[in-house]
């Protein structure tokens, strides 16, 4: 911060001028593509109004160190900046810097800043849009190029430390994966050791559904969580009808999603339970779920609503290995779920941490001092 406040000092002692974003390059709309002709084999990414290419085509209409914003859909507004040649769909819009004097990153990075602001100002109607106009509108302060260069190289710093943080969580990821199921792999009839016995879900366990409540009887911060149609809580409610250690199923909504709590709370209506039994570690029950997932979210009815039938999930079928085993698996998946999963002390709070921090720098390196003139 200190180089770039010497900078902006000598630099620009009188403040940083802005300028419209079309004084500064080209904006254009890009063409539209049929999804058909869209293959995983393509060599170049698909743009238009998500926050990811919808696919890859055999052709580019736009070279490489570009930013591009979508233009229609719920992410309308959304910014991101390619370094490769890639197709531009009719919802998305490309930015190409031509002024020598300003380095297009730095743009990026103002436009990244502003994002949520952008998306806020979404035109309303059957489809939510970004027009061009307000494309062109937007103010970039512009300061000379070597403090654009200097914010860049930190920005990108922080961005490269992200990006690390993410493969390695993803190794860790897989590495979980890969233990989890080689530890719950006894065989098709449990030919291996431990006594494994199979066993359906159904036979086995009491699987419940939960009793309906409305908004109106919840609070937002005092009860218990109520679980409904999503793994993140409705709300909290007076009374709990599931003991903690308890593993439950979303079946509606956000259905196959595969829960756990430590805690007791209360299972909405498109919320089953398992009862606990006293041969079957709950712990160890939804280690078994997750490692059934893909599974599970086959039987996923799609429709208006996803839906998860109960006969289908207590049709699954389960390996029971001895308590001492169940135990002993449940100990070590325990401690990779907790560097992978847990919030407050893996990877991902720091992942987290370290957002937070880059947004943080980000705000203050792109604050200037102005000099109230605007030019076009």
């Amino acid at each position: 911060m200190s180089r770039i406040d010497d900078l902006i000092a000598k630099y620009c002692p009188g403040g940083v001028k802005r300028f419209s974003l079309s004084s500064l390059g080209k904006i254009s709309i890009g063409e539209f593509v049929h999804k058909n002709k869209q293959n995983p084999s393509g060599e170049y990414p698909v743009f238009n109004g998500g926050t990811s290419n919808t696919g890859f085509y055999d052709e580019y209409n736009n070279t490489g160190n570009k930013i591009i914003i979508s233009a229609r859909g719920a992410n309308a507004g959304f910014v991101n900046r390619i370094f490769v040649n890639y197709w531009a769909g009719n919802s998305c819009y490309t930015i190409e810097i031509t002024d020598g004097s300003v380095d297009w990153n730095y743009v990026y990075y103002v436009l990244k800043k502003d994002q949520l602001s952008l998306i806020g100002q979404q035109q309303t109607g059957g489809i939510p849009a970004i027009s061009k106009k307000q494309i062109e509108n937007l103010q970039i302060p512009v300061p000379p190029l070597p403090v654009q260069q200097e914010i860049v190289r930190i920005l990108d710093s922080f961005s490269e430390l992200e990006k690390e943080l993410e493969k390695e969580l993803e190794t860790r990821e897989k590495q979980y994966e890969y233990y989890r199921n080689q530890l719950l792999s006894f065989g098709e009839r449990g030919e291996r050791t431990h006594n494994v016995k199979w066993a359906k879900l159904g036979d086995v366990l009491s699987f419940k559904r939960g009793i309906r409540v409305v908004k109106a009887q919840l609070s937002q911060t005092e009860g218990y969580p109520v679980f409904q149609n999503s793994l993140m809580p409705l709300g909290f409610f007076e009374k709990y009808n599931c003991a903690e250690k308890t593993v439950f199923i979303i079946m509606a909504g956000a259905a196959g999603g595969i829960g756990y709590s430590n805690e007791r709370f209360w299972a909405a209506d498109d919320c089953y339970y398992f009862e606990n039994q006293s041969d079957i570690i709950a712990r160890y029950l939804y280690h078994v779920l997750m490692s059934r997932r893909q599974f599970i979210l086959s039987g996923v009815r799609k429709a208006s609503i996803p839906r998860l039938s109960k006969s289908f999930i207590e049709k699954i079928q389960i390996p029971i290995p001895p308590l001492p085993e169940q135990e002993r698996i449940v100990a070590i998946l325990d401690k990779f779920d907790e560097l992978v999963n847990d919030i407050s002390i893996g990877l991902p709070a720091e992942i987290d941490a370290r957002l937070k921090q880059y947004e943080y720098y980000r705000n203050k390196l792109l604050t200037f001092p102005m000099t109230g003139d605007n030019n076009d």
